[in-house]
Formats: C-alpha cells, sequence, structure tokens
C-alpha cells in the first residue's frame, strides 16, 4: 500500500502516520462496523468518483440495518471525501469511509458507544491482478457458506461479515486459486469473496437474485450496461454445475472492477478465455469509468 499524506478523522485531516485509533477501540473487538468501498478515476475532465452518491447512500443502509448512528449528514460524507482526495493529490484511488464503534466501553451491547468515522484513500490498481482483467482469473468453489441472509444482514456492508471471506480467500489462494466463490445456504452459487458473479449461457446473462449476497453498485451497473447493448439477463439462482457449464463467467465489484474467470475447480469455462459478452461489458464499463462515454456520465462526480 502506497501511504499518501492525510487520512479524515471525525472532521480533520490527519497525517497518515497519525491516523490511530485505542486497542479498546470497540469494533477492533467485535466487528461490528460498517464501511464502503470507492473508486476514482482519472478523466479528460479531472478525477471524477464512480456512483458516489450510491456508494454514500449504501453506507447510510448499512448503519441504519446495525442500528449504527453515523454523526454527520450524507452531505457532509460527500464532501469530506472529496476534500481527502483533493489533500491527497490524487487523479485516481480507492476510497475507503469507515463508520466505527470507538473507545469507551467494552462488552456486547454497544449503547453509549460513540461512533467515528474515517476516510482513508489511496491508490490501488487491479485488485486482481492486471493480468487477471485481461485473460481471466481461476476461481475456487469455497467450503464456506455465504451468510444467511437472517443471521448476518447480508444487505450490510459489516466489517465483521468479511471475516467470512477471508477465510474463503485464503482458502482458494492456497490451492492455488486466485479467487473464491461461496454458495448460499441452499447450495446456489452466491457470489466472490467480495465481488457479485454473473455467468453467460446460449447468449443469456444470469447473476444471482438479491437474497442473500451484497446489493453491488457495480453489478447494478453491469445490469444497467447489459440492458443498455440490448444483452438478454435474468436474475436467477443457478448451482455450481451450471456455473461448470458456463459459455463465459465473471466476477465484478469495486475493486475487481470487471474481471473475467476462465476456469473453476479446474474446469475451463468455454474456451478457458473471455469470452464476447464479458468482453463487450468490460470494455464499455471501462469506457464509463473514465468518462468516455456521455450516455452513464451521470455516474461520475467531479472530485473539483
Amino acid at each position: 500500500m502506497d501511504e499518501v499524506k492525510k487520512i479524515w478523522m471525525d472532521g480533520k485531516l490527519v497525517d497518515w502516520a497519525d491516523a490511530k485509533v485505542h486497542i479498546l477501540t470497540h469494533t477492533l473487538h467485535y466487528g461490528l462496523g460498517v464501511f464502503e468501498g470507492i473508486r476514482c478515476y482519472k478523466t479528460a475532465k479531472g478525477p471524477a468518483i464512480f456512483r458516489l452518491e450510491d456508494h454514500v447512500d449504501r453506507l447510510f443502509h448499512s448503519a441504519l440495518i446495525t442500528e449504527i448512528e453515523i454523526p454527520y449528514s450524507r452531505e457532509e460524507i460527500i464532501g469530506a471525501i472529496k476534500e481527502t482526495i483533493k489533500a491527497n493529490g490524487l487523479e485516481e484511488c480507492y476510497i475507503r469511509p469507515i463508520a466505527y464503534l470507538g473507545y469507551g466501553k467494552m462488552g456486547l451491547s454497544p449503547v453509549g458507544v460513540p461512533t467515528n468515522v474515517a476516510i482513508a484513500v489511496w491508490s490501488w490498481g487491479a485488485y486482481l491482478g492486471a493480468e487477471g482483467l485481461e485473460n481471466g482469473i481461476r476461481v475456487k468453489i469455497s467450503s464456506f457458506t455465504r451468510h444467511h441472509p437472517n443471521i448476518s444482514m447480508t444487505k450490510a456492508k459489516v466489517c465483521g461479515n468479511y471475516a467470512n471471506s477471508i477465510m474463503a480467500k485464503v482458502e482458494a489462494l492456497r490451492n492455488g486459486y486466485d479467487e473464491a466463490i461461496l454458495l448460499d445456504a441452499w447450495g446456489n452459487v452466491a457470489e466472490g469473496s467480495g465481488e457479485n458473479i454473473f455467468i453467460a449461457r446460449r447468449g443469456v446473462l444470469k447473476t444471482p437474485p438479491l437474497t442473500s449476497i451484497l446489493e453491488g453498485i457495480t453489478r447494478d451497473s453491469i445490469v444497467a450496461l447489459a440492458n443498455h447493448l440490448k444483452i438478454p439477463l435474468v436474475e436467477v439462482f443457478f448451482s455450481r454445475d451450471e456455473l461448470y457449464s458456463a459459455d463465459e463467467a465473471f466476477l465484478c465489484g469495486t475493486a475487481a472492477e470487471l474481471t473475467p474467470i476462465r476456469e473453476v475447480d479446474g474446469r475451463k469455462i468455454g474456451p478457458g478465455r473471455p469470452g464476447p459478452i464479458t468482453k463487450k461489458l468490460q470494455d464499455r464499463f471501462f469506457k464509463v469509468v473514465k468518462g468516455e462515454d456521455n450516455h452513464f456520465s451521470r455516474w461520475l462526480h467531479p472530485v473539483q
């Protein structure tokens, strides 16, 4: 990770090295905190943040679900994100806002614990590798199951939920794969460790419904792009063997952007390289985020 100059913490820009919390910070021990992952892209008109308002709305929805009271308005958080990017002079970056329960009380009840908010930005290239973006990645069906929706509130981007994702990711890496795919509590394909998943079969895109997965903003963008490009798409449950027999498959998310899948559990997907639907969507997606597509320019929020 490349250090930058400043991190925003509770209304103030502090030096990167001084952005610290107490060891008894409540979220550190119990995992109840909410966060977002957002990207800012370099465009011909200057740096622009992709779907900023939607990401900030999801942060507040996550807080509502988990009963965390964020002590700032949506407008203040949006302003703070832009302020942090400008303070660090970045043209492109990853953005991590987090609302966490701070220092003041231990025990499971967070009542009376203050809520702190921080925003960090840093340069972050292709999450699953530039080669993966170009040629696709190898993934493994995880032995870990995606959360049941009534166990951990799967529509909220909760810090503690990601322990499940970490174990799945590490398992995949230890077995020589690039990423994990988790099944839901009913045995259907759910999502990656930090990404949504799409497959293509016989010219039709399929993606799991939102029952037990995070409501991905990049996922929503891909659905809109597919509709615009008149690519047939359905939201439907599908099994791991249907994934094995897909013509194409890809993962999408803020960090992963749109990364093709070339192999699942040692089985080639299609010819073992990104297919035409995947490449068409990937090309259009990167044109949009770089400000080269006027039809979806509303998704870009200028930093200046």
